[in-house]
């Protein structure tokens, strides 16, 4: 071979090699940064440590960043280790929602502690086309007992609209939630209460359900084992007054308009409208406000005595409005909305000043919409007052209030015409009637009695 044909050969066989080296390049790269051959392993979203109680199902979430192909769970206690079915709740790209349904054993042989082994494989080309695997081990406490619930004490009687007390005892070493439920509806925190296992809330039949169907205290532990037990209630429902309003011209454009304008609503074109957002929708979202400022600030510390006086009447003054008045509201002689009245109106002289009846301290103050400029007081477990359409205010949020001091004046704020203060008492954060706890026979009958009571029952205990 000559010299000419050596050196083509040569060329040849080095862009050969260039050729090989750009596709080895090429793969690699192609290797390195496809999707299908994505590095990242699929990720598990369960405690580490969990309880449960064999019955209800476990929830696990798994995703990944091309997508789920197999999975294995699997139970393993000192005497089973079970492949464990499951249940897909949701199903999308990269992501598998499941249901660990619980394993059958014998539950006569007493299991305390085991362990779940999840290990799950993605749909990706990397690891020579083997894809990417995520393995973890769950630590399991066995927990199939149901907590203890008792109640202790409570009110005699409940009326709608209206307040009672409960005292309760409730035992469980792994309690996750405590509360008190209205027809399923409303929840009542719970809060300790003199001695450890015992719990105290004052509750209330919020006046716009109509139906009572029961009151329930629940307990539920880490494990989700749930125990309800039914609050012995008599109850009374509530004798509505009806009361006519005629909306004028006058008051949507100098009231409506005004309480809408400084809690930056916009305002309809349409008169009727106009009123009916101030009414319905601002007022929707004003006692959403209240609600949630009490249940936010609620002490929590455990209670043995509760000192709460009936609330004190302003001085001077005759009442305008009642609690649970069903106003229905006339504009151009049609019905255009209607609302619950949910405090006492009172009205003596223009700026008035205002007292408190018990201590507390100050959990709002703030431009309230229909309420107006307002003041909001926390007495302790759960109960609240309310002080609305104030021309002034002498305190500021987190200050301590004693009884009888001056807080504030009446005024005409927010969406009234006259001079005058709403009054309302909350119970963790729902207006309730007032009526009962200005009465001090009703306050000692149904709060500080029942109170004393369940003490001298929890001390022979």
């Amino acid at each position: 071979m000559n010299y000419t044909n050596r050196r083509k050969n040569n060329k040849a066989k080095m862009a050969l090699i260039y050729i090989m080296i750009a596709t080895i390049i090429g793969l690699g790269a192609f290797v390195y940064f496809s999707p299908i051959f994505e590095k990242n392993s699929p990720k598990i979203s369960i405690e580490n440590e969990i309880y449960w109680n064999l019955k209800s199902p476990l929830k696990v979430n798994f995703t990944d960043d091309t997508e789920i192909a197999s999975y294995l769970i699997t139970y393993i206690d000192d005497n089973n280790e079970i492949q464990l079915d499951t249940k897909k709740l949701k199903v999308s790209k990269g992501s598998i929602d499941l249901n660990i349904i619980a394993p059958k054993i014998d539950l006569n042989k007493k299991v305390q502690n085991a362990m779940l082994k999840i290990e799950v494989l993605d749909t990706s080309k990397w690891n020579f086309f083997r894809g990417n695997k995520a393995s973890k081990d769950i630590k399991i406490k066995i927990d199939r007992k149901r907590p203890f619930t008792n109640v202790l004490a409570n009110s005699y009687l409940l009326r709608q609209g209206g307040s009672a007390l409960v005292v309760v005892e409730v035992k469980d070493e792994n309690l996750d939630d405590l509360y008190i439920s209205f027809n399923n509806e409303h929840r009542f925190e719970l809060f300790p209460f003199y001695k450890e296992n015992y719990y105290i809330a004052i509750i209330a039949w919020p006046i716009n359900i109509e139906e009572f169907q029961r009151v329930n205290v629940v307990a539920i532990d880490k494990a989700q084992n749930k125990s309800v037990k039914k609050v012995p209630l008599y109850i009374k429902e509530l004798k509505v007054k009806i009361d006519n309003l005629k909306i004028s011209d006058k008051f949507i454009n100098k009231v409506s308009k005004n309480v809408l304008s400084k809690s930056a609503y916009d305002i309809p074109d349409d008169q009727a409208e106009v009123f009916i957002k101030a009414n319905r929708d601002l007022r929707k979202s004003n006692v959403d406000t209240i609600r949630s400022v009490a249940l936010k600030n609620m002490q929590k510390e455990r209670i043995s005595n509760f000192d709460i006086k009936p609330f004190k009447r302003l001085p001077g003054s005759m009442k305008f409005a009642g609690y649970g008045e069903r106003r229905h509201y006339m504009y151009n002689d049609k019905k255009i909305d209607e609302a619950w009245h949910l405090g006492m109106d009172w009205a003596s002289i223009k700026k008035a000043k205002i007292f408190t009846s018990n201590d507390g301290k100050v959990i709002y103050k703030d431009y309230l919409g229909i309420y107006g400029d307002a003041v909001i007081i926390d007495h302790n477990l759960g109960l609240g007052s309310l002080y609305a359409h104030t021309s002034r205010s002498v305190v500021e949020v987190n200050d301590e209030v004693k009884n009888g001091e001056y807080i504030a004046n009446t005024g005409s704020s927010g969406a009234v015409f006259g001079d005058h203060l709403h009054f309302g008492v909350l119970v963790q954060g729902i207006e309730v009637n007032p009526v009962e706890w200005l009465s001090k026979y009703w306050v000692r009958e149904n709060i500080t009695k029942i109170i004393e009571n369940a003490k001298k029952v929890i001390d022979k205990k």
